[in-house]
């Protein structure tokens, strides 16, 4: 591995940090086309991903834990039906061919940013959004099954789908969305990393640097995060979606 890749990796790492403390995600929409850039192919950038955000994720947390911004009931409860789900996603990954998962990696991402503007939409004219309130279990199921499957089969933690479904389906505020999106993030990348470690898909020193990076760009965050309004904290998710979309697809493309 060249200087240059290890710079790379960290700097990589750092801003995937910075974005997982300000937007609940746990950076593998960062991390893997990284990792694919960097020569690596799907299963494995898939699998060292989520090394690094389980350690990126784990920090973050447990610092916004001490800052007392997490609550942990929530956290367990999305979590565990992600745990179900997140094996699934790992072994279905492991069938689509190259390109079909980098080009379904940018579909996710528009899927997303479609979520946040209905939400958006659904608040400012009214709509009987679904809501805690009146029938929190099966939108839970939904959101964390849903986050876990995305976590396994695409190497990210899950936070890009977890954030919107929880402010669709459970009306939650946004910083409390990607707080406890967070803390999920640490549950579903544990338990893919296990399943990854066992299929030796993981590059252990290329996931540590990346965490290393991230280590110290959550720290940040996740102390920044209060001074955002909701409107910037949107703005951010919406531009870091469009902007990776629009790379796995031309991704998608070089591996046809």
């Amino acid at each position: 591995m060249s200087i240059i890749d290890i710079a790379l990796l960290a700097g990589g790492g750092l801003f995937a940090g910075i974005l997982a403390g300000f937007l609940g995600i746990g950076g593998g929409v960062l991390m893997v086309p990284l990792l694919i850039a960097l020569g690596l192919n799907a299963d494995q950038a898939t699998a060292t991903s989520l090394l690094a955000i389980l350690i990126t994720a784990s920090v973050g947390s447990l610092q916004n834990w001490r800052l007392g911004h997490l609550r942990l009931r929530p956290v367990v409860l999305l979590g565990l039906p992600a745990v179900v789900t997140v094996i699934l996603g790992a072994a279905v990954g492991g069938w689509l061919p190259e390109a079909a998962r980098r080009g379904a990696f940018g579909v996710l991402l528009l899927v997303n940013l479609y979520l946040a503007s209905l939400k958006r939409r659904a608040s400012r004219q009214g709509s009987n959004t679904l809501t805690a309130s009146q029938n929190p279990l099966p939108a839970r199921v939904l959101t964390g099954g849903t986050a876990g499957f995305m976590a396994g089969l695409f190497g990210v933690g899950g936070g890009v789908i977890m954030v919107p479904l929880q402010m669709l389906l459970l009306g939650s505020p946004i910083k409390t969305a990607v707080r406890t999106s967070l803390g999920v993030i640490v549950i579903t990348a544990a338990v893919a990393c296990l399943f990854n470690a066992a299929r030796g898909d993981i590059v252990p020193v290329s996931g540590i640097i990346l965490g290393i990076g991230g280590l110290i760009g959550v720290q940040f965050s996740t102390r920044f995060l209060p001074r955002l309004s909701d409107q910037w904290v949107s703005r951010l998710f919406q531009i870091l979606l469009i902007v990776l979309a629009l790379y796995m697809f031309w991704q998608s493309a070089q591996a046809l």
